[in-house]
């Protein structure tokens, strides 16, 4: 461990302990937000503190038997001595990895909800139809993971495809589920509508943005432009009967956000701000990102939208994510929703090259 770890950890243990006194203070338990807040503060470190406070004991137990095995004499003592000494070298061991872990940056978006945009790309119908499967194979996941999805806005083909469709994920650690998912995903297969049994290749989009609060990014009303229009789909009631869909158009970034799945304009209104802040704070916070995406890209990407991310090769029943180069064979149950591993190998492909970065 080097002495610049070792200080950055006792500094998190002492301001742990620190918070710990602070919440038992009578002033501070009779103040609610201040309580609060102290909680939270504490709350965020106190894995590392504690997991810090491990590593001092096992530390400590191995310069005991240090001490122990010079002096002792007893050649049983000595061998159970050094054994001892075997295990918390190997216990010491794990828990620096598990530290260095917990002292990487934090993404602040992971706790976040988020909005998810899918559109299809390249192919025609065939696109569409791939952007539906996508669609629903996220839905799939989020409804197995106890996530809620609410449509913003959809576009659908007359063949049962989705030019693009916008939807709302929250729950615990939405973002962070989801995050590595943007990019352009592509899919080898035969179209039922090929005659001569060809393999064509299609693409669509995902984009996956941290749903953004009010304090976040300003909308000033001068920015933006709102028009109120008649739904359109695929029949019913609602379609072309009054004029609740929305429009909003923001002047200085030129994005535009459509909301018309709700029967309530209020509600679509709301739907589309909501949207057109998470966007504004993608665009804004993506003009800096630039160097930390270069730091990172060699092993996950830069998880832009304009890169190649994955292929759906169904005659070879084949998933392939370009970024870390692993294939799983499952795309019937993949395309289903069960994606889990796939995001849990990119998770883990993000964690060692920023602690490549860190050393």
């Amino acid at each position: 461990m080097t002495d610049k770890m070792i200080l950055k950890l006792k500094d998190i243990y002492a301001r742990y302990e620190e918070l710990s006194r602070k919440m038992s203070d009578p002033a501070v338990i009779s103040d609610t937000a201040e309580w609060t807040k102290t909680a939270k503060a504490q709350a965020e470190i106190s894995e590392t503190a504690q997991k810090y406070a491990e590593y001092a004991e096992v530390e400590r137990q191995l310069n005991d038997a240090f001490e122990a095995e010079k002096t002792e004499t007893d050649a049983e003592m000595k061998a159970l001595l050094q054994e001892e000494i075997q295990v918390c070298k190997q216990k010491l061991e794990e828990i620096l990895e598990e530290l260095k872990i917990l002292l990487l940056p934090k993404d602040k978006n992971d706790d976040r909800n988020c909005i998810v945009e899918i559109r299809g790309g390249a192919g025609g119908e065939e696109a569409a139809l791939f952007a539906y499967e996508l669609y629903r194979m996220y839905l799939n996941y989020c409804e197995h993971h106890r996530l809620k999805c609410e449509v913003v806005d959809i576009n659908e083909t007359e063949l049962g495809g989705i030019k693009e469709v916008v939807f709302n994920v929250s729950g615990k650690d939405a973002y962070k589920q989801l995050k590595f998912e943007s990019g352009v995903h592509r899919v080898q297969r035969v179209p039922e509508t090929e005659s001569q049994g060809r393999v064509h290749t299609s693409t669509a989009t995902v984009a996956v943005l941290p749903e953004a609060e009010d304090v976040d990014v300003e909308i000033r009303d001068e920015d933006i432009r709102i028009d109120v229009y008649r739904s359109s789909g695929a029949g019913g009631q609602k379609v072309n009967k009054t004029e609740t869909a929305i429009r909003i158009t923001h002047f200085p970034t030129g994005i535009v956000v459509t909301c018309q799945d709700e029967r309530s304009q209020l509600k679509n209104k709301d739907k589309a701000f909501k949207v057109l802040r998470s966007r504004l704070y993608d665009y804004y916070n993506s003009q800096n990102r630039s160097a930390y995406d270069e730091h990172r890209k060699s092993l996950v990407g830069t998880g832009d939208r304009s890169e190649r991310i994955r292929t759906y090769n169904f005659p070879q029943g084949r998933v392939t994510d370009h970024r870390i180069g692993l294939s799983l064979y499952s795309l019937d149950t993949f395309i289903m929703g069960d994606i889990e591993s796939m995001i849990e190998a990119l998770a883990v492909a993000d964690r060692e090259a920023r602690l490549a970065g860190e050393e």
